[in-house]
This record gives C-alpha cells, structure tokens and sequence, in this order.
C-alpha cells in the first residue's frame, strides 16, 4: 500500500496491518515496510526515542513506502507538530479523557481550522519543494488523527469526544484504563464493562477503533461486540535477531505491553522475513 493512501484507507476501514517501534533506528521500520506491513507506530511516549531518531524512523518508513504514525509524550502541541514536520502520517495521542483535549490535538494536527505552525521547509513539505497551499491541502487531508481512550474520565465523556470533527478514530488503551479503574486485570468486569462502552460508541459514531487483544480466547467477544461494514485483525508478532548475512537486526520484540498494541488491520498476511519466527494473528470486532 502506498504511503499516503492511509489516511484515506484507515478513516475507509479498511483492512491494514501494523505494528510498534520501539527502537530509536530506521532498520525495523524499513524491515517491517519490506515485510509487507502497512504501517508502524513510533513510540515517543513509551520508549527512548526523540525527535532526531523519529526523523529516523521515519526516513526508513519512506525507504519502503510504508505509513509511519507516532505516539507522542503528550497532548501538547509542540510534541504533535513536531512529529508532523518529520513527516508523520499521523499522530496517536496519550490520555485524551475529555472533549476539550480532544478539541486541542484536532487543532494541533491542523492547519485549515486548527493552529499547527506553518513551514513547508522540514520533511513534510519536500524540503520546501511544496508551494504553501498545496502542502497545506496535502497535509489536512493525509493527517491522521487518532486519540488513546485510557483513563476513567474519558468514559463518561466518550460520545462527546468521538463526535470532535477530525478525529479520525480512536483506541482503547486497556493497560492504564485497568490502573484508571483500580481494577485487577484487563479482564476484570469493571474494565470489560468500560470498553463495551467505548465500543458502543465509537460503532454509532461510525470511527474505527484500535485494541490490542492479549489472547486468541478475546477474538470472538470482541468480534461479536462489535459487528457491521468492516474489520480489523491485530496481530502479535514474535521477532528474533536475523540469520548472519541477512537483514538487520534491530527489530524490536513488538507488542510486550497490554495496552500498546496499535490497531493492526490487513486484508491478507505479510511475507514473513528472517528475522520473524512466528506471527499469530487476532482478529478484531467487525465495523469499530
């Protein structure tokens, strides 16, 4: 898949495949985007990684056509335009639990109806190759823009903030929802209650919805919980280092954390490279 037709495929739910980095290299975006994924999350909130090795990663998502979305720190603007400058294709921001946040990160990720900064010169606007307008038009229209539902209060606001125009979609970070909640695990009643909700929402509102699933035994509840036009299939994937003379090794082990998997949407399996021993896949609920 092209690049820059993600946005477009994503807000089409459509199904695409991806996953985390963690590592502050190019290598395992550009392996991954060779693998045949459609996309990688960079992970500025949950890993060592800073602008520089983000501008990085993201020069080795371009080597093989592969989309590059970020997680940023925070909700600041700075944080989000900065990563769109390197040349992001879109932004997954932390803790958005209220309208207003969800309001503030549209903006951020905006120029037309938002505040980001213009400047044609970094990355995103071809080292200033783009005219102002033309960047302008490419950038609005190729940003995605998602908000991380994780926190008790966003649950009561769940509607209102699905509803924010340009939010293009959402996930359910069911780590720190679970701590949010004071509940045991991700399988307590409380927190399979609060993503049911969330679930809910985000089908009357039409926007798709990203959740990790930690176990083939989740597949089915979710599918059932979620049915209409389309599907999403997370996967989790079990890496290890390259045979000698192969290609680099720098893959990071993906998906160790319950609440980091990113949603994970293909509609046929990637070529596996040496380096991946095994890839299982789950699928999740049909039309979130």
């Amino acid at each position: 898949m092209p690049r820059t037709e993600f946005t477009a495929r994503f807000k089409a739910r459509q199904q695409l495949l991806g996953t985390f980095v963690k590592t502050p290299t190019s290598h395992a975006s550009e392996i991954l985007g060779g693998a045949g994924f459609d996309f990688v999350v960079i992970d500025e909130e949950h890993a060592p990684i800073d602008r520089s090795a983000t501008d990085q990663i993201l020069l080795g998502c371009r080597a093989n056509d592969i989309a590059g979305l970020v997680r940023v720190p925070s909700s600041m603007p700075s944080a989000i335009q900065s990563v769109l400058d390197c040349g992001a294709d879109g932004v997954l921001v932390p803790h958005v639990a209220s309208v207003e946040v969800a309001r503030s990160v549209v903006a951020a990720s905006r120029y037309r109806g938002g505040i980001r900064g213009f400047s044609n010169s970094p990355r995103a606007g071809g080292y200033g190759a783009a005219g102002m307008w033309a960047h302008i038009e490419a950038q609005d229209r190729d940003i995605a823009v998602l908000a991380m539902i994780e926190d008790r209060e966003a649950i009561d606001a769940i509607e209102d903030i699905l509803a924010v125009e340009g939010l293009d979609g959402i996930f359910i970070g069911r780590g720190d929802l679970t701590v949010s909640l004071g509940a045991k695990s991700a399988g307590d009643p409380a927190v399979k209650d609060a993503v049911a909700r969330i679930m809910a929402a985000a089908r009357n509102a039409g926007k798709p919805i990203c959740i990790m699933v930690g176990a083939v035994s989740e597949i089915d509840a979710f599918r059932a919980e979620g049915r209409a036009p389309s599907s999403f299939r997370p996967i989790r994937l079990s890496c290890a280092p390259a045979p000698t003379g192969s290609a680099p090794s720098s893959m990071p082990p993906l998906h160790t954390e319950t609440n980091t998997g990113h949603q994970h949407v293909r509609s046929k399996r990637p070529t596996r490279g040496p380096q991946c021993r095994r890839a299982s896949q789950y699928s999740r609920p049909d039309g979130l």
